[in-house]
């Protein structure tokens, strides 16, 4: 016996249903199941959409998402229709449904099954009646559990009503959402969906004892469920004819409740009827409950981001006027954690004197009590600045001011013995009680000539970016970080920044976020400021976002993945350029002559340690040289004649490194003046001896040398001329 015949025995027809095309074949059996005539016949979608109960047909898109989902059969109840809208029968559909690609994109079902009748319960049995039958509760599982997990990765309230939006229930999708808040005594909307702008006029800003359904459902705290316009009259009659415009004919409106407490009510909207059953029903009500807690969510979440927004602002003060001949950009970027907000800070102090100071720091931790000294020592900074103080006298009277801040919050905390206070508890905000110490940079600038003064505080040196691409960093002098002792002098080191020259100043955690430390952080920096300048980049703002994203990536820090854990440090950067008549900010001319590299140095007799700062000056200053024995020949050179004059004078030793010429032939002049007249001379030390080989150095390694005497003292000097590595 064929299949056919078998199927045919038992009552069962044979579909195939093709989404694509929009046509639906049946045979015999199916074809007479539908209220057609047994023949097997092709008909268009609508023709046979047109057999089944609305509703039935509502829940079919949720079955067959559902069974493409998760490659199983969908299987449905379906109720079959006369064309004055009386129930035929009720049948039993079980569809294989394949997914299509089309050449368009276009992704379309295509549905192979059958149909069976089946009887409906009669009254009094025990038979249970749902209007699907095989996947109705895994499909509202399903659906709950991607409703939660959608409404809870929802960060704002425009972000929950758009999910709210989108959810498609199994069954008995609403086409229309609102959700009402309470304002004192009245109600207001928090959003819509479904309707036209201006359509929620009417409901906005109604008294909470007005006869309107969410009025109601805000002052009981109980669901309203309204399945038909007739009940909707009957029990709200002042209101209906404000709802009778809409063309709905079932209404759901249920309470927003959190923690006890009412926040507002959601309204579900029907075009088609729906009898709310109690599985329907508590579909709404789990929908209901995900959707006050991820609106009270997203409420504090706002307004969290809005408290650091405030504090941003206030703390993080924009950049002042343009300055002429001049250009700055600034960016500020906390850690991911707590209320975004941290120790690092900058500003930009107009000056009495007609200049202006360029100041970043970084206080010790990234928390909130960090947040409260960077606020205090900041706004200390800007007092001392704006009364006149010089750069090294600003710090030194921002140490003192910090170390007094710290001593006196610590005392606070312990209290004075027969003055009420107890005890502290000390494992209780240990951290709150120790004291805090900040690095700063503070930079006087002179617009006019391009001069800089800069004093240190335990801060990292900024860094140049020259008008060729080039980018070194500029050694300055330094003292401790602000607040370890009151009473610290800090040096100062005056440079030019030339036209079309670039400087960077930055915290530690632009330079050692992502793993690197100083060294190999710098390196990844020094990169992106050289490819940006050879790109011919004009604009510091972009070149702050590059900056900033080669540490943290997009500038999106609320998605998870493996950026989230570079933010491990607050980071702030403030980028100056001083323009000039023929180049803007770091971009090449034409054919540009290249400037000399440049870098000095003083060495004491009381800081032999210097001599590795000298040695790592003479490495960046020829960080592309060609030949990397040349390199190391410079090195060794420099601490040598550094040390010489350490040892064998009774003063200091003042270095000069400068590379002038084009890539590739360039010629390196080292010199090392000191205050004594005595000449060095050549000697010939034994295999053991420990000194005495300078002078043999410098004939074997340097391409030309030799002393200058001057007037009070004399400079030794080298000359290396750059060759293609062999």
């Amino acid at each position: 016996m064929r299949t056919e015949d078998v199927l045919a025995a038992i009552a069962t027809g044979l579909w195939r249903w093709d989404n694509a095309s929009g046509t639906v074949s049946l045979d015999s059996v199916a074809a007479r199941l539908l209220g057609l005539p047994a023949e097997p016949v092709t008909l268009p979608e609508v023709a046979v959409r047109s057999r089944f109960h609305p509703v039935d047909w509502n829940e079919i898109n949720g079955i067959v998402a559902l069974a493409v989902a998760e490659e199983t059969l969908a299987e449905a109840r379906l109720r079959i229709m006369d064309e004055d809208g009386r129930v035929l029968r009720t049948v039993r559909s079980r569809s294989k449904a394949l997914e299509n690609h089309g050449p368009d994109g276009r992704v379309d079902y295509e549905l192979i099954g059958t149909i069976q009748e089946i009887a409906e319960p009669q009254p009094g049995t025990t038979a249970a009646h749902t209007p699907i039958t095989g996947d109705w509760r895994r499909s509202r599982e399903a659906f709950l559990l991607d409703a939660g997990r959608a409404l809870a990765e929802a960060r704002s309230t425009a972000e929950v009503l758009r999910v709210a939006a989108s959810l498609s229930m199994p069954g008995f999708s609403p086409d229309g959402l609102a959700v009402f808040g309470m304002a004192g005594d009245r109600l207001s909307i928090i959003g819509h969906h479904g309707h036209d702008p201006g359509d929620d006029g009417p409901f906005a800003q109604m008294r909470l004892d007005t006869d309107y359904p969410a009025a109601e459902v805000v002052r009981t705290g109980r669901a309203i469920y309204l399945p038909s316009p007739e009940e909707y009259k009957r029990r709200f009659p002042a209101t209906w004819p404000l709802a009778q415009g809409f063309g709905r004919v079932s209404w759901a409106f249920l309470p927003l409740i959190v923690a006890g407490r009412t926040l507002g009510a959601w309204m579900a909207a029907f075009k088609h009827s729906v009898t709310f059953s109690p599985d329907e029903r508590s579909v709404l009500t789990t929908v209901a409950r995900m959707l006050a807690q991820a609106l009270q969510r997203a409420g504090v979440a706002e307004s969290e981001r809005e408290l650091t927004t405030g504090l941003q602002r206030s703390m993080m003060p924009q950049l002042g006027p343009d300055i002429p001949g001049m250009t700055i950009a600034a960016r500020y970027v906390p850690t991911g954690g707590g209320l975004q907000v941290g120790g690092d800070w900058y500003d930009m102090i107009p000056l009495p004197s007609g200049r202006f100071a360029l100041v970043i720091g970084d206080v010790q931790g990234h928390d909130v009590r960090a947040a409260g000294l960077m606020g205090q020592l900041r706004i200390a900074v800007r007092a001392y600045a704006s009364e006149g103080h010089r750069p090294d006298a600003v710090l030194s009277r921002a140490s003192r001011f910090l170390a007094g801040l710290c001593s006196s919050q610590e005392r606070d905390r312990s209290g004075s013995p027969g003055q009420g206070h107890e005890d502290p508890d000390p494992s209780e905000d240990a951290d709150f009680q120790s004291p805090r110490f900040a690095t700063c940079l503070y930079v006087e600038c002179d617009p006019r000539t391009g001069v800089l003064e800069v004093a240190r505080a335990g801060h990292p040196d900024p860094a140049v970016r020259m008008t060729d691409g080039t980018v070194l960093m500029r050694p300055t002098a330094g003292g401790l970080p602000l607040g370890i002792v009151p009473d610290t002098d800090y040096p100062t080191t005056r440079f030019a920044l030339e036209p079309g020259e670039t400087m960077m100043l930055c915290t530690d955690g632009l330079i050692e976020t992502g793993g690197h430390d100083l060294d190999t952080g710098w390196a990844r920096l020094r990169a992106i400021l050289e490819s940006e300048a050879h790109d011919g980049g004009e604009d510091l703002e972009k070149l702050a976002d590059l900056l900033v994203q080669a540490v943290h990536g997009p500038s999106s820090h609320h998605t998870t993945g493996p950026l989230a854990d570079r933010r491990e440090d607050d980071i702030a950067v403030v980028l100056l350029c001083r323009e000039g008549a023929d180049r803007g900010c770091g971009a090449p001319v034409a054919h540009p002559a290249r400037p000399a590299r440049r870098t000095m140095l003083t060495v004491a007799q009381a800081e032999p340690e210097r001599i590795a700062g000298a040695r790592h000056q003479v490495r960046e200053l020829l960080h592309d040289w060609a030949d990397a024995d040349q390199v190391d020949s410079a090195v060794l050179m420099v601490s040598e004649m550094v040390t010489n004059v350490l040892v064998h004078t009774d003063g200091d030793a003042a270095l000069v490194a400068e590379a002038v010429g084009e890539l590739g032939a360039r010629r390196l002049r080292v010199e090392v003046a000191d205050a004594s007249d005595e000449l060095p001379h050549k000697r010939h030390p034994g295999e053991m001896a420990s000194s005495g080989r300078g002078v043999l150095l410098m004939e074997m390694l340097a391409d030309d040398w030799g002393v200058d005497p001057r007037g009070e003292g004399k400079s030794i000097w080298f000359e290396l001329h750059e060759r293609a590595e062999q």
